[in-house]
């Protein structure tokens, strides 16, 4: 028996871009067995700092959470892209500056995740559609962000669902930063598959100490 609690922003908040379709929430608990629950607390628009004020509505019965945030907070810096710039480096430390604010953020906020006492996974950003004209400016960019999620979560032992591996289809997207039914369905399998891992299934580690 478990309780798994889906913390963040549209990533999981979804039910308004599905066209009437389950959301994400609806489709895990679909995929739990019977006497799993899963709640959702992930708000739509939500950045990383908004997640301390989700975390004060977990019940007390919860036994894992997962978060996925980052994408917003990753918007709010959409302009540097617009930026002009003189070199390469100048560009890089744009997104140095913009790096690091995330990261201290990030961090924060996970390190109040974790203090739940808890299993935890987060997941990463993933890339737009492929189709998107800008796909490979943005992938890029994202990267900057990655980083700081995957330095986080494994520097504190925490899994990590890697959405950019997940989300690897065009149709798992209902618009360039949402998704879609198809893509809530592979969401959930993944998420699932950190709840419930099967012995037999490998599963990547890693050695951050």
């Amino acid at each position: 028996m478990g309780h798994a609690v889906l913390l963040g922003d549209s990533i999981f908040d979804n039910k308004r871009y599905v066209g009437g379709g389950p959301d994400v929430v609806e489709q895990l608990r679909d995929v739990l067995p019977v006497d799993w629950s899963a709640t959702l607390l992930a708000v739509d628009g939500d950045i990383t700092t908004g997640v301390a004020r989700q975390l004060r509505s977990v019940p007390a019965d919860a036994t894992h959470l997962v978060v996925s945030v980052g994408g917003n907070d990753a918007l709010g810096h959409s302009h540097l892209l617009q930026r002009p710039v003189g070199s390469v480096p100048e560009a890089l430390l744009a997104f140095h500056a913009a790096q690091q604010a995330f990261a201290h953020d990030y961090a924060t906020m996970l390190d109040r995740v974790v203090a739940m006492g808890l299993p935890v996974a987060v997941c990463t950003i993933y890339d737009t559609p492929s189709s998107e004209p800008a796909y490979r400016v943005i992938r890029t960019a994202l990267a900057f962000f990655n980083d700081c999620i995957t330095r986080a979560a494994f520097a504190r032992g925490v899994s990590v669902v890697d959405l950019r591996l997940v989300c690897d289809d065009d149709g798992d997207y209902a618009n360039p930063i949402e998704p879609s039914v198809q893509g809530g369905r592979k969401i959930t399998a993944a998420i699932r598959a950190f709840l419930l891992p099967e012995p037999t299934v490998r599963h990547s580690a890693v050695i951050a100490g």
